[in-house]
């Protein structure tokens, strides 16, 4: 009788295990927005550079990434002056928000709103200029692009942005 109660308790903790073990969902398959993927007609990709730092404006449901070439990067986390050195490039992706169906409550990048560039160079007279060039529309199209000694009140903004902290 002992042997039996046993088995029959073994036997049944196995049946319960795998039923507990066992997922009544289908795998959820990783998918990349479409939408959020730059195209290839800007004059670089900014997603190939090191994120800076990043905010949401709830009011524009919109959400920007501010990135940068090594140069900018490292200025960026040791410096909070906005003259950037020759040679940094700062680039700010702003996408339209949608909600992740994967994750209550959070939002992702839908498509790409605009994208905007700020080139810090040094002239043959060895005179600091700096290059902002904007990009909105679908597709993407270049709507204001100037050179000056001083940055423009958009550029300015972006180098004033300073590095989030990263753990």
């Amino acid at each position: 009788m002992k042997a039996s109660y046993l088995f029959g308790a073994v036997f049944s903790l196995g049946i319960l295990s795998v039923i507990g073990c066992s997922n009544p969902y289908p795998p959820v398959v990783a998918t990349l927005s479409q939408g959020a993927v730059l195209p290839g007609n800007l004059p670089s990709n900014p997603m190939q550079d090191r994120v800076i730092t990043s905010w949401i404006d709830r009011r524009d449901a919109t959400m920007s990434t501010l990135y940068g070439n090594d140069l900018a990067v490292q200025y960026s986390r040791t410096s909070q002056q906005q003259d950037y050195p020759s040679g940094s490039t700062l680039s700010l992706v702003t996408w339209t928000q949608q909600e992740d169906p994967r994750w209550f409550g959070a939002k992702i990048p839908a498509k790409v709103k605009s994208v905007e560039y700020v080139m810090v160079k040094t002239g043959p007279d060895h005179r600091t200029s700096y290059t902002y060039e904007s990009y909105e529309g679908s597709p993407l199209r270049k709507v204001a692009a100037q050179q000056s000694p001083t940055p423009t009140p958009q550029a300015a903004y972006l180098l004033s942005q300073r590095a989030a902290v990263m753990p």
